[in-house]
C-alpha cells in the first residue's frame, strides 16, 4: 500500500532486535469497529506497522455494520502490529486487534500473554466498547481506556465512564489516537495502572 511504501520507519527485517533484549512485554488494543486501533498502532510504532487491513467490499454488506464509521474503506481482518523498544532490555509489542464482531473469535487469544489492554473508545459509539470490557474483565486482563477524540466529543469523561460502568480505579484518559505523542501517553497511562496495581498500598 502506498503509505507503506512512504513510511521512514524501517521494516521489522531492517530493524532487528538489540543483543541484550531479553523481555517481550505484550500489549492488545481492542475497541469497536473503526474506533482508531490501527491508527493508534502506526501512530507510535517505531517499525513500519504489520497490518492486515483489507479494502472492504460488498461481500461484506449485510455482515458488518459500517454506519458508525461511514467514510472507513478498509478494515482489520486478523491484527495489527507494531514493536517500541522501551530499553536495552525491554521491548513491547503492540496487537491491534480487529473491530468486527465475526472476528471477536480472536480476541481471546490475542489477550494470552498480554501483560495489559487499551480499550480505544469513540465517544460517539460508546456502546461498540462494551464487549471489550466485558472480554478484558472475563480473561482478567489489566487495562485503561482511552477516548479517542479525533472529532470533539459529546460527552465528558464522566459521561463516557459511566456510560462503561468502569470500576473507579481503572483510568479514563483522553487521547487523539493520529499523534504519535498522545498514543505514547495512553501506554504510559497502561504502564504505571499496572505497576500501581501490583505495588502495595
Amino acid at each position: 500500500m502506498d503509505s507503506a511504501i512512504s513510511d521512514p520507519r524501517p521494516a521489522r527485517a531492517d530493524a532487528p532486535l538489540h543483543e541484550s533484549a531479553s523481555q517481550g512485554l505484550k500489549i492488545v488494543i481492542v475497541g469497536g469497529f473503526g474506533v482508531g486501533k490501527t491508527t493508534m498502532v502506526r501512530s507510535v510504532s517505531e517499525i513500519r506497522p504489520l497490518d492486515t487491513e483489507a479494502t472492504m467490499t460488498q461481500v461484506g454488506h449485510g455482515i458488518d455494520d459500517p454506519t458508525g464509521a461511514p467514510d472507513k474503506s478498509t478494515t482489520t481482518v486478523a491484527f495489527d502490529f507494531g514493536r517500541i523498544t522501551i530499553d536495552d532490555e525491554h521491548v513491547l509489542y503492540l496487537f491491534g486487534a480487529p473491530g468486527q464482531e465475526r472476528f471477536w473469535f480472536l480476541w481471546d487469544r490475542l489477550f494470552t500473554g498480554a501483560l495489559g489492554a487499551i480499550v480505544l473508545v469513540d465517544p460517539h459509539r460508546i456502546s461498540d466498547s462494551w464487549y471489550a470490557i466485558d472480554r478484558l474483565e472475563h480473561q482478567g486482563t489489566p487495562f485503561v481506556v482511552a477516548c479517542n477524540n479525533f472529532g470533539g466529543t459529546p460527552h465528558t469523561q464522566q459521561d463516557v465512564r459511566d456510560a462503561l460502568d468502569l470500576d473507579p480505579r481503572v483510568p479514563l484518559v483522553d487521547c487523539d489516537a493520529r499523534q504519535r505523542d498522545s498514543s505514547k501517553r495512553v501506554l504510559i497511562s497502561l504502564v504505571e495502572y499496572l505497576y500501581s496495581s501490583e505495588t502495595p498500598s
